[in-house]
């Protein structure tokens, strides 16, 4: 494990969006961490009270200022920088606070994938630091928790990914269900799409609304078959469906399985379920962030709205044969800011648990 002074100075580049709003919000009451720096071009020489009034109470707020992105700068002023930026602009900025020393936590997809051909295709240019990829961990606290606690560079895993890897990865490695045939169908808050002003988010044209976006290749699937494809060792190809809904956060996916077992009477589902159980208990029962629901219970975006809590449900059934998975998050922060706050809580030693709770 890296040595870190304490308390750990953070800065964050990009603050002025959700997410980085949200980071600004745990970091502010963060017990070991401080907020040195946030940055945004649009803001910059005013106060965070200012721009976002639910923070002045607190003194920090009302005197830290946000400022112009500067490297140089923030690279004596941090030990770790949250990235809070678009893909394609984030590694132009990570890859001289690297050089320069820092730890630094991406939310962007800039180093989420392992093959800079994979990252072309799916984002539709070249990466821009392919040489980086290799030394960059997927910040997925509950599988790469070891490799998170030695990493300079942690990619931070996108909200849909979140939702749908950790209800499958731990069915995947115990091999009880098929890599193949795999559907996803997922529906997201409205600040999944980013503070932007674009005609598809206003008001008017989301509330009273469901639609599906992004077929039949949403980005993230990228990242979802690249970690579906090593927990299951082998390929795997996902149908994933992404719909808008007109909430402000949460993100609600439904995933249909197929067990490796085949079971058609009450008695094989009822010795398949308790292997399912099980496989989750193995899995989730130690992890404070995965929730795991029993009984009647399905996962409910209002359970986990503001937390960094991933609920997770499944039912046999046995009329298709098929095994049905279900999952809550909020997207801003265990599918974004919450997550990467764990990360550095892992990469620093602290209690996983610390500005999160």
């Amino acid at each position: 494990m890296r040595t870190f002074p304490s308390p750990v100075r953070v800065a964050i580049i990009g603050a002025s969006g959700y997410s980085g709003e949200e980071l600004v919000r745990l970091l502010l009451g963060h017990p070991h961490a401080e907020l040195v720096a946030v940055t945004s071009r649009q803001y910059a020489g005013q106060t965070v009270a200012q721009i976002f009034p639910k923070f002045a109470s607190h003194p920090k707020a009302r005197a830290l200022r946000f400022s112009d992105p500067n490297v140089g700068v923030l690279a004596t002023q941090a030990d770790v920088v949250f990235l809070a930026l678009p893909h394609g602009v984030a590694a132009e900025f990570a890859v001289p606070l690297l050089a320069a020393g820092c730890t630094v936590i991406d939310l962007s997809a800039d180093f989420r994938l392992r093959s800079a051909a994979v990252y072309q295709e799916f984002y539709a240019h070249e990466h821009p630091a392919p040489d980086l990829l290799a030394k960059a961990v997927y910040g997925l606290p509950e599988v790469y928790r070891a490799q998170i606690r030695e990493s300079q560079l942690i990619a931070s895993p996108g909200c849909y990914p979140t939702s749908i890897l950790l209800p499958v990865v731990p069915l995947l490695r115990a091999g009880l269900i098929k890599p193949t045939g795999i559907i996803a169908d997922s529906m997201s808050g409205v600040s999944g799409a980013g503070r932007k002003a674009e005609l598809d988010y206003l008001f008017c044209e989301c509330n009273e609304s469901v639609r599906a976006y992004g077929l039949p290749k949403h980005r993230h699937l990228s990242e979802i078959e690249q970690e579906l494809s090593l927990a299951a060792g082998e390929a795997v190809t996902l149908q994933f469906t992404p719909h808008l809904i007109p909430v402000n956060r949460g993100i609600h996916t439904t995933l249909y399985l197929a067990p490796a077992k085949h079971f058609s009477s009450a008695e094989e589902a009822a010795e398949l379920n308790a292997q399912i159980a099980a496989c989750y208990r193995a899995a989730y029962a130690d992890e404070p962030f995965v929730r795991v629901l029993e009984g009647k219970a399905l996962p409910d975006t209002k359970n986990i709205t503001g937390t960094n809590t991933l609920e997770l449900a499944w039912r046999l059934d046995v009329r298709t044969g098929r095994l049905l998975v279900l999952s809550a998050e909020d997207n801003i922060v265990k599918g974004a800011s919450g997550q990467a706050v764990q990360s550095l809580n892992i990469l620093c030693g602290w209690a996983e648990t610390s500005g999160l709770l």
